[in-house]
């Protein structure tokens, strides 16, 4: 790892309103909306394929980028780039696997975690000596899914998760035009010992040069077949999993499993650990229909350090989240196959949720507001980055779900839009220079701004997707 400086050749001020790409020539505040009383601008431009934001005690703003790790994203370099109050910003080169998803400061120091090869890696870095220390290098990654985390409690203890290897809770030929093909042996592990169905799934081999196909099972690499009675054993580092540990990564502790994509975690001023968690798709030889996004509450995070003897299930691969297994009728699809259920007397639900969203919205990193200044103390603001509609759900009401950033009343389950263009979707499709798809927000260390990260421009077809490098932008939003 090293630092280079950026050469941007304008000021900040001066590149406000224009981004180096004809994807998102423009930037313009005023085609966004924010409640009453509220002020947005944007702070940096021109990002390329960022993925989450972070505050030192100084008020330097990190921004990591996470580079090509998937076919459909451009070649771009894996970095964080620093944004230093003096205005000067820098960039921390990273030769890593594929590059940094979450980031946070703790005790002066970066904390990253990156999303890997077979294995996520979880690392810290120090920015004097410019060392970077792996601290977890165990977590089965590879797959569809990416990590969640870091965060920290006020107790010092780091808490992180990671999704799903599989897309649909076996690994189908979908996975293979991300990751599966470097990874052919990648699939899920388990939280603790689950007994199988048997019910494979049956699809095309991607790998043959002819139509041919193959048998796929839950916990089972691609083309490997489950048998009806079969246990696969339970892993402290299992997948769709979220832990705790000392910051150096030791005494890993598993809270909860069965969480498909786990990609925002958020901490109350009470402590209690809050995480997204997005929908199965329908699309697939496994297609599910109309499953609600969701917020789970993780309520093991309240027991003691070292405590927790059994984790929490949250559904997956066969409840869905609200609660209903995937194969109930309200769940079968328009196309693509029907599910079958994978687990035989699979462990209680940990559920309800405590928040359900759109479906497909794809909500991503979020924050707690402790500042009464910012308003809102409590509530909790999400980032929403947008429907992969019509890739992954026919549906017509899917196209304009996310977007956006919304704050949540965990308490009640109920929510309100925060911010979001003029007309819901982003500014690519529906017209304007305002925000694209929104992928993480976080307060500043006063708490009187929440920034937002807006990932940039995607386009999707029902076909393919792919992401444009330098059209992220990292948004401000203050009070009057």
């Amino acid at each position: 790892m090293s630092k280079t400086k950026l050469n941007t050749g304008t000021s900040t001020l001066q590149a406000l309103q224009s981004l180096p790409t004809t994807a998102r020539p423009a930037v313009n505040a005023n085609d966004v909306v924010v409640p009453e009383g509220y002020v947005v601008e944007p702070i940096l431009v021109g990002l390329s394929l960022p993925t989450d934001v972070a505050f030192a005690d100084d008020g330097t703003i990190f921004v990591s980028e996470g580079g090509s790790s998937w076919p459909t994203r451009p070649y771009m370099p894996a970095r964080v780039i620093t944004l230093h109050p003096s205005g000067k910003t820098d960039a921390i080169e990273m030769n890593v696997q594929a590059g940094p998803r979450g980031i946070t400061w703790w005790n002066g120091d970066l904390y990253i975690a990156l999303k890997g090869g077979y294995h996520m890696q979880l690392v810290k870095y120090n920015l004097q000596t410019e060392k970077l220390t792996i601290l977890i290098d165990q977590i089965p990654s590879g797959g569809w899914h990416e990590p969640g985390g870091p965060i920290f409690s006020p107790d010092g203890l780091m808490y992180f998760g990671h999704g799903s290897v599989s897309q649909q809770g076996v690994v189908l030929p979908q996975g293979f035009t991300v990751d599966i093909a470097k990874h052919p042996l990648a699939h899920d592990v388990p939280g603790e010992d689950v007994t199988l169905t048997g019910n494979n799934v049956r699809s095309r081999d991607p790998k043959a040069p002819f139509p041919f196909e193959v048998e796929t099972g839950a916990f089972k690499p691609f083309g490997t077949p489950a048998r009806k009675g079969e246990v696969v054993k339970g892993q402290l580092f299992c997948n769709t999993g979220v832990w705790r540990s000392k910051p150096d990564g030791t005494d890993a502790e598993l809270l909860a499993w069965g969480i498909r994509n786990p990609f925002g975690m958020a901490m109350n001023e009470e402590g209690e650990l809050y995480v997204t968690d997005n929908d199965y798709e329908e699309t697939s030889e496994r297609s599910i229909a109309n499953d609600p996004d969701r917020i789970w509450h993780i309520k093991n995070a309240k027991q003691p350090f070292g405590s927790v003897q059994k984790p929490d299930w949250y559904g997956f691969p066969d409840i869905c989240g609200d609660g209903l297994p995937v194969n109930h009728e309200s769940h079968l699809p328009s196309r693509g196959k029907a599910a079958e259920l994978l687990l035989k007397n699979p462990p209680k639900w940990a559920g309800p949720a405590a928040f359900l969203e759109q479906p497909h919205s794809c909500m991503c990193r979020m924050d707690f507001c402790r500042s009464d200044s910012f308003g809102h103390r409590g509530e909790l603001f999400v980032a929403e980055w947008g429907t992969l509609a019509p890739l992954n759900s026919p549906r017509k009401e899917d196209l304009t779900h996310g977007f956006r950033v919304i704050r949540v009343n965990v308490k009640d389950g109920t929510a309100q839009p925060f911010f979001h263009n003029k007309q819901m979707g982003p500014a690519s499709t529906v017209g304007g220079a305002g925000i694209e798809r929104p992928v993480s927000c976080k307060f500043s260390p006063d708490g009187k701004s929440l920034y937002v990260l807006d990932f940039g421009v995607v386009k999707v077809t029902p076909g393919n997707m792919m992401a444009f490098a330098h059209t992220g932008v990292l948004w401000k939003i203050t009070k009057k």
